[in-house]
């Protein structure tokens, strides 16, 4: 599978209608998606993942969510969730979600990507891949004190960011569990 990426930015009103239509052309065959938010809600910068699964179990989606504040997948879990997800949910295809760092024109930004991602990258950590598809959101800039910019990340921020994925999941959820009927309209129509 050739990697795609989307980028959408958390600053524009229909980013999450974007993440929904990268999901949808990220699983084409619409196959039931299990959902791995991974991060922690020690490190401000690194609850991103943790925030979505909180929101979406509000939100009542019709899914599996693993991950969220009360209980994290952190780097020390992600490895056992790689496995039992595997194991308990065979035919599902794997959406992992997790925050990220890069340039600092990158803050902001959230990645859809039609692979897998490697949690730890940004504080030098080496974890295997989890996931079929990532969506990560650029939350920091990458430095050689990854981990301190992390913690000087703004909560507006995160929680912004975590509202547009829990928003733009929900809607890819009511697609599929709909059929893959579309019930959308297009941008601003």
């Amino acid at each position: 599978m050739n990697e795609i990426l989307y980028t959408h930015s958390v600053f524009n009103k229909y980013a999450h209608e974007g993440i929904r239509q990268s999901l949808i052309n990220c699983n084409p065959e619409n196959k039931k998606p299990i959902f791995v938010c991974i991060g922690s809600d020690l490190v401000l910068g690194d609850s991103l993942g943790p925030l979505v699964g909180t929101l979406l179990r509000k939100k009542a989606v019709r899914s599996y969510i693993y991950g969220t504040l009360n209980y994290p997948i952190t780097s020390k879990e992600v490895e056992y969730a790689r496995t039992c997800v595997k194991q308990m949910h065979p035919n599902s295809i794997t959406i992992a979600i997790d925050a990220a760092v890069g340039g600092a024109e990158d803050i902001g930004l959230v990645r859809v990507l039609n692979k897998g991602l490697k949690p730890g990258l940004g504080v030098d950590k080496n974890l295997g891949i989890i996931g079929d598809i990532s969506i990560i959101g650029v939350v920091a800039e990458k430095s050689l004190k990854n981990y301190n910019l992390f913690n000087l990340t703004r909560l507006n921020l995160i929680y912004k960011m975590a509202e547009c994925i829990a928003n733009g999941v929900a809607d890819y959820l009511s697609y599929i569990n709909s059929g893959g009927a579309d019930n959308f309209s297009s941008f601003g129509a």
